[in-house]
């Protein structure tokens, strides 16, 4: 299976959660998820760290053997760290008025 595969079937993971979850857009729960992990230990993750974090428990994963899940999983959450990681930004630039830079 090469690289190409994997990344459609991390995109087709992503589509069939939005089925599973009803939600257009994909299940994104990470932004609460991560707001009640705050609230529970203090923490401040942001959503693309609460991504990242899971692409680090499908690297570990990894390393226990080749389940393709793994790898597709860690793709899918690969891009929504990306997705969230440009959301922040455009929101940052959006609420910076002139000479906040």
């Amino acid at each position: 299976m090469d690289a190409i595969k994997i990344l459609e079937m991390g995109a087709e993971e992503m589509k069939d959660r939005a089925k599973t979850y009803d939600q257009p857009n994909g299940e994104k729960s990470m932004g609460a998820t991560v707001e009640m992990f705050n609230a529970m230990t203090g923490h401040t993750l942001t959503e693309e760290q609460g991504w990242k974090f899971m692409v680090c428990l499908k690297l570990v994963r990894s390393e226990n053997g080749t389940r393709l899940d793994s790898f597709v999983d860690g793709a899918a959450y690969f891009g929504l760290a990306g997705e969230a990681s440009i959301k922040r930004a455009s929101e940052a630039s959006s609420t910076e008025g002139p000479g906040d830079e």
